[in-house]
């Protein structure tokens, strides 16, 4: 008799456009594991009971993505320190013992694209993150870990801006700061940790903060250019990427939590691209 595949999902409110059961159903196929992955959209009145039923009934894993993370920090049994630190959960996956156990795989899927994918230089830069809400505290510790020379965070609230830097000074040299007070100077590595580009805003950042060196790399993505990458590249920017790389990176994380391997990501990252914008897409040479 053949066993039922083991369960897993993603929730969220809405979440009808999320590309995760696309990219962990390639996951799947290419570690030979069996696994069902699911679309869970639960309000967030409804969000504790409805995980607590699918762990319930037999559910192995789920995916958290907006508005739920910080609530499923606090239905967690355990963090992870990385979860811990990001006071978010994207990663829920069920103990031997039935304890839930929450990560957050934001941070190491932005580094593992910037770093690995991209062949980015984060230590001893400066790095300009625009944001601070939950994307940008998701990915701080782990840019902070590669000891860039500078991280300051640029909201349109400063005092925003100052708290979230202020969480995590004893990482690294972090600073925040309103828009206006952005230090001089060209940055290396510019990082949009909002979705306000998606809706064709582009924040109040400087023009000088970005030169022909500087790298700018968008966590949104969307089948055509974000106003953000158009932005960047009005500028005269090195390089402008769209977050596709962080998604699968992130997923292949959460992956390695569930199942204990992490699959390659270069096929399904390319695969992934040209099904979302049409557009062929090529792995990279291994």
């Amino acid at each position: 008799m053949t066993a039922e595949p083991d369960q897993y999902g993603v929730v969220g409110h809405p979440v009808s456009h999320s590309w995760s059961p696309f990219i962990h159903g390639l996951f799947a196929r290419d570690t030979h594991q069996s696994l069902t992955y699911r679309l869970f959209d639960f309000t967030p009145e409804a969000f504790r009971e409805r995980v607590r039923e699918f762990f319930a009934g037999g559910g192995k894993g789920l995916n958290v993505t907006l508005p739920h993370k910080m609530a499923a920090a606090q239905l967690a049994d355990e963090l992870t320190p990385r979860a811990a630190r990001a006071g978010a959960v994207n990663t829920l996956a069920v103990r031997g013992d039935g304890r839930l156990l929450g990560d957050n795989t934001d941070g190491p899927g932005l580094v593992h694209d910037l770093c690995d994918n991209l062949g980015v230089v984060i230590t001893h830069r400066r790095i300009l993150m625009i944001g601070a809400g939950g994307a940008a505290r998701g990915v701080i510790a782990p840019l902070l870990t590669l000891e860039p020379a500078e991280l300051l965070i640029a909201n349109r609230t400063e005092d925003r801006a100052q708290a979230l830097a202020a969480d995590f000074k004893d990482l690294g040299a972090v600073s925040g700061v309103g828009f206006r007070n952005i230090s001089p100077g060209a940055f290396d590595v510019v990082v949009n940790a909002t979705s306000a580009s998606l809706s064709g805003d582009v924040p109040d950042v400087p023009p000088a903060a970005v030169s022909a060196e500087t790298v700018c790399y968008d966590m949104a993505y969307g089948k055509s250019d974000t106003a953000f990458i158009r932005w960047a590249q009005s500028l005269g920017c090195a390089r402008a990427i769209q977050g596709w790389g962080m998604l699968v990176e992130q997923a292949a994380e959460s992956f390695r939590v569930w199942r204990g391997i992490r699959p390659p990501t270069a096929p399904v990252l390319a695969a992934l691209k040209e099904r979302a914008t049409g557009l062929p897409s090529r792995a990279p040479a291994t």
